[in-house]
């Protein structure tokens, strides 16, 4: 489904149309060198309306992102996100993907079996697109689609299909736990580790 005709704008029909549309990874051109691929959830339906990664108004990624000084430019994806902020993250090393391809309202909304499922295509796309770092943006998502009920927030033990593996903070409106702050905090330990920020 094309990107909606008014972003910015959005009534709860329009939002509920995007429902189970597909938003297409973030990814750096083969050869560009991927430095540190984000991994959220699945898409919410503004993310799906815009086609853009993260882009409800209340999700305080990009700021984290900027904070942390991952990016060197505000980025405003709500109304959709242009081409230079697209080129500008391929730039940096940066690539965003989801566990779950369909969009929901909720990721509360996903099965068990999709969450596994896409920790599959997950290992699929880490050995196509071989990143330094590998972050996932949801504990909880991550202990359901690997089955590591024990994982906590951080660096984990173990490597990723060759890639260094975080779980960081969801960066959701929905998470109240979290600041732009926190997050920044959380998302600059990858992104030192991925070399993209001292």
């Amino acid at each position: 489904m094309p990107p909606a005709t008014r972003p910015g704008r959005f009534s709860r029909a329009e939002l509920e149309s995007f429902r189970d549309t597909e938003v297409p990874d973030l990814l750096p051109a083969a050869g560009q060198g991927l430095r540190l691929l984000f991994v959220g959830i699945n898409p919410g339906l503004w993310t799906a309306a815009t086609q853009t990664h993260f882009a409800h108004p209340g999700n305080r990624f990009y700021p984290a992102l900027l904070e942390a000084g991952i990016v060197q430019r505000r980025i405003d994806p709500s109304a959709g996100m242009t081409e230079e902020d697209r080129q500008h993250l391929r730039g940096r090393g940066l690539g965003i993907t989801n566990l779950v391809r369909r969009a929901t309202a909720r990721a509360d909304e996903l099965t068990m079996p999709e969450l596994r499922e896409g920790g599959e295509h997950l290992r699929a796309t880490v050995r196509d697109a071989r990143p330094a770092v590998v972050a996932v943006a949801g504990i909880t998502a991550y202990r359901s689609a690997f089955g590591v009920r024990g994982a906590r927030v951080g660096e984990q033990a173990e490597s990723f299909e060759g890639s260094r593996l975080w779980v960081v903070p969801n960066p959701s409106g929905l998470n109240a736990h979290e600041t732009v702050g926190s997050l920044a905090l959380a998302y600059a330990e990858p992104a030192r580790a991925a070399r993209l920020i001292d």
